[in-house]
């Protein structure tokens, strides 16, 4: 199944980009190229304040307390082109647990911005068969797992991740095409490799730099997990979340960049992702930094890569890997 092609945004829209990347003076219109300075937000996640029509269903959570704050894909939208930005990746909040009708909502409300990824139960025996439903049938290019919440022994335990459901799943994901985001612990980054090595016609991006503690004592050794499946083309990363990973979890998070430096150089400037987490004000209620303060980052603290890695890193790749434009 080949991802549906997408409209490029508007042309404002890419030239505000252009100043917000590369920090210099704008080209004139007549010689710009949109593509090459397209901002890709590859990490976003919205959920409705209506919960008579799209209520919430956390699993992992029998006391979960709705957000104040709702993040509704009207607000995204808001702030993306306030900032420059022309797609998103929406990723299924697990706010809303396996129903993906908001982000399917969410999609379809704005088709020549947004591409989504959804949740399935990964204990599901029938798993393989509900990544088809939500592909076929509603247009998602891939889904989001989350063996984190399954680390030591917690909701079952992973086993899943190589069982003979989850086998089945990645035969079908390579016949339609699709993308797995991996919300993993570093220790089950081996496990996920053998899917990997077995599966190359799927594509997976780690989520977080796989929400390494990088103020941990064994930050190396976890990062060196991550770094091993670099060997495999099929695998990208997304730099993101610092405020969780990063030591001191402040901002400009300088204190990470020699391990994302480490990340940049094994796996190379095409393979690396840019994204935030929420929208508009919703970032502040969850302690993360401002839409334009997150792209001041790159340019501030990633002095590791040159301008041009830079523009892959915040647009070009995520172009390439889910189809956007046309």
């Amino acid at each position: 199944m080949t991802l549906p092609e997408r409209r490029l945004a508007t042309r404002r829209g890419f030239l505000a980009a252009g100043a917000a990347l590369a920090g210099t003076r704008l080209i004139s219109s007549s010689a710009a190229d949109p593509a090459a300075e397209m901002i890709v937000d590859t990490h976003m996640h919205t959920w409705s304040g209506d919960e008579a029509r799209f209520p919430f269903a956390h699993p992992y959570s029998d006391d979960f307390k709705a957000p104040e704050v709702a993040a509704t894909v009207e607000r995204l939208v808001e702030d993306m082109d306030q900032n420059g930005v022309a797609h998103a990746i929406i990723v299924q909040t697990i706010f809303h647990g396996w129903d993906n009708t908001y982000t399917v909502y969410s999609v379809n409300r704005y088709p020549d911005r947004f591409v989504g990824h959804g949740l399935i139960d990964p204990t599901d025996p029938r798993v393989a068969d509900k990544l088809d439903y939500w592909m076929s049938e509603h247009g998602l290019v891939g889904m989001r797992f989350s063996p984190i919440y399954y680390h030591n022994g917690n909701h079952g335990g992973d086993s899943w991740i190589t069982s003979r459901a989850h086998h089945r799943l990645w035969k079908r994901a390579s016949r339609l095409g699709a993308v797995f985001n991996m919300f993993i612990h570093s220790s089950q980054l081996p496990r996920l490799g053998q899917m990997v090595e077995r599966y190359p016609g799927v594509k997976i991006v780690v989520d977080h730099v796989s929400q390494i503690d990088l103020a941990a004592e064994d930050a190396q050794q976890q990062l060196d997990n991550l770094l091993a499946l670099s060997r495999w083309p099929n695998v990208w990363v997304k730099l993101t979340d610092l405020t969780s990973v990063s030591p001191s979890k402040q901002y400009p998070f300088s204190e990470a960049m020699p391990y994302l430096k480490q990340v940049y150089d094994a796996f190379g400037a095409d393979r690396l992702l840019w994204g935030t987490g929420y929208p508009g004000a919703v970032r502040t209620a969850f302690d993360r930094p401002t839409l334009a303060r997150e792209l001041e980052l790159v340019q501030s603290q990633f002095s590791f890569m040159s301008g041009e890695e830079k523009r892959k890193y915040l647009g070009l790749n995520a172009q390439q890997l889910w189809g956007l434009g046309s």
